[in-house]
């Protein structure tokens, strides 16, 4: 299947992340604390840096640690947090080699059920449950990786036409219903929070 992943809001960085299972794992990794298509493009950033046709689990999990700490800080920085995200980085890529033999896209590639294939992305260095269920709706919409109960087991994100995360993103227009979702959100909660502690 042929994916067309348009979360970077860059065409190369996101051809990468079409045609790399690590790039688009990676992707997802440095999804927090900023933007999208900062945090997507991130994988692309690495590999310009480190050269190469594509991006190595292997090659990245035994690279020493303040050398590729540099490469994710150099400007302009991969992330915010630059240091704290290479070494989860190289983390997710260690694990990788270690219970996958360096394939990223082995984290689904045989799992039977949603729950499975759930489960195997909650146990991700640096993926917790909520991470873990984006990703997997992003695979199910977007990658064609349906195992049975796949919707179930990414909960509200598995949700035919919704707009709620990247999982949901295909261009500029679905983008910002997905930032409108967010803000609203936010707005939400904010409002909530407030009128508890009024209450209190």
């Amino acid at each position: 299947m042929t994916v067309t992943l348009r979360l970077a809001q860059n065409p190369d960085a996101d051809a990468l992340l079409s045609r790399s299972p690590l790039a688009a794992l990676i992707g997802m990794l440095l999804d927090q604390q900023v933007p999208m298509e900062w945090a997507f493009s991130g994988p692309y950033t690495v590999l310009q840096r480190l050269g190469g046709s594509d991006l190595d689990a292997r090659l990245i999990a035994g690279y020493d640690p303040e050398a590729f700490a540099a490469v994710l800080s150099d400007k302009p920085a991969v992330h915010r947090y630059p240091g704290s995200m290479a070494k989860r980085v190289q983390q997710l890529c260690q694990y990788l080699v270690e219970h996958y033999d360096g394939d990223a896209s082995a984290v689904w590639a045989d799992a039977g059920t949603g729950a499975e294939l759930l489960a195997r992305l909650v146990e991700l260095p640096g993926f917790g449950k909520q991470k873990a269920q984006i990703f997997l709706a992003l695979l199910g919409k977007q990658f064609g990786v349906r195992p049975k109960g796949w919707r179930e087991a990414a909960g509200a994100y598995g949700e035919k036409d919704s707009f709620r995360s990247v999982a949901d993103i295909t261009g500029p227009e679905s983008l910002d219903k997905v930032r409108a979702y967010k803000q609203e959100t936010k707005r939400a909660a904010k409002a909530a929070k407030e009128s508890k502690e009024s209450k209190a």
